[in-house]
């Protein structure tokens, strides 16, 4: 047993998760729109009012995942503007947009346990994003260790 106490799914869910904490039984969407609750209060505390949120998320989600983000969102109290594949917000943060007016991108996240990569293309400013995709079992510890055993 792990430090969670599982639930069974309530009657007519397949395949849900829920979970018992401090005798409630939640999901994870439930956990994700606790999670954005507090950073929205954060938000608020500085700026006294937030109003849309863009939201980032692995390349590697689906349409179910990043549907469930949107609907943690929405229990958080947030308008979901958009959510970004979070190579394509490291494109935007770097200024990749400001600093060229077209070309074709390959972005590269290497995160804290997934390697991704998004091929953009940039015309006047504006992204598409041509490909995405995602590996979850590399990246981070992953990628160290490889780097670390090959020296």
């Amino acid at each position: 047993l792990g430090p969670y106490a599982f639930a069974p799914a309530e009657e007519g869910e397949a395949n849900t998760v829920r979970f018992r904490v401090r005798g409630r039984t939640i999901t994870p969407v439930e956990v994700s729109a606790e999670i954005l609750r507090a950073l929205k209060a954060q938000a608020e505390d500085e700026l006294r009012h937030v109003g849309g949120a863009v939201i980032t998320v692995p390349a590697y989600f689906d349409d179910a995942q990043r549907q469930a983000t949107r609907d943690a969102g929405r229990l958080a109290g947030l308008e979901v503007l958009r959510l970004l594949n979070e190579p394509t917000a490291a494109a935007l943060a770097y200024g990749l947009d400001k600093a060229r007016t077209q070309g074709t991108f390959a972005v590269y996240d290497l995160g804290g346990g997934t390697f991704d990569i998004t091929v953009l293309t940039l015309d006047d400013g504006v992204f598409e994003v041509r490909s995405t995709g995602g590996d979850a079992k590399l990246g981070g510890d992953d990628f160290d260790r490889a780097v670390a055993h090959h020296l």
